[in-house]
């Protein structure tokens, strides 16, 4: 396996996960989100107000498809599914594994959306964004394992069982 790539909404846990499941493996861990944060020098939510929805996820596109990378988790943010450019790339790296988490679930878990960096326009909320992406995430996805308010062992345990 090259690369396993963990894609999901916010708050599905990739980049927690990813990291448990690369020290599991004794792979690397990369978060997209931090390439991008240090390639334009700003916080994530920075950018998405400086720049606008539509640009951010070119610079997000931008800076994933910089990323060459072997024997690493990715976590890439939630908005990745948004440019064909940036999943084309990914899918071309490794695995892709959806973490798929349902709505409500996410909803309990977010609670600093406006501060997060999440790519959304003025006036959207995260059922938006959740029923715009929902489908990409499974038109990107290799595998999907089903996250829940299972510990985060086990969901790091049903990755690797759903990856044999």
């Amino acid at each position: 396996m090259k690369n396993i790539v963990l894609i999901g909404m916010p708050g599905a846990g990739k980049s927690t996960v990813g990291v448990l499941l690369a020290k599991t493996l004794g792979y690397a861990f990369l978060d997209t989100d931090l390439v991008i944060q240090e390639r334009e020098g700003k916080l994530l939510q920075a950018l998405v107000d400086e720049l606008g929805v539509e640009a951010f996820l070119e610079r997000e596109a931008d800076a994933i498809c910089s990323v060459d990378c072997v024997n690493t988790v990715i976590a890439p943010g939630g908005s990745a599914v948004c440019r064909d450019r940036a999943m084309e790339h990914l899918k071309s790296l490794g695995r892709i594994v959806y973490l798929h988490l349902p709505l409500e679930e996410l909803e309990h878990r977010l609670h600093n959306i406006s501060t997060r960096g999440i790519a959304m326009a003025p006036g959207e909320t995260l059922a938006h964004i959740y029923d715009y992406r929902a489908p990409l995430y499974r038109k990107y996805a290799d595998l999907t394992v089903e996250v829940g308010r299972q510990t985060l062992e086990e969901t790091v345990a049903q990755v690797l069982e759903t990856l044999k």
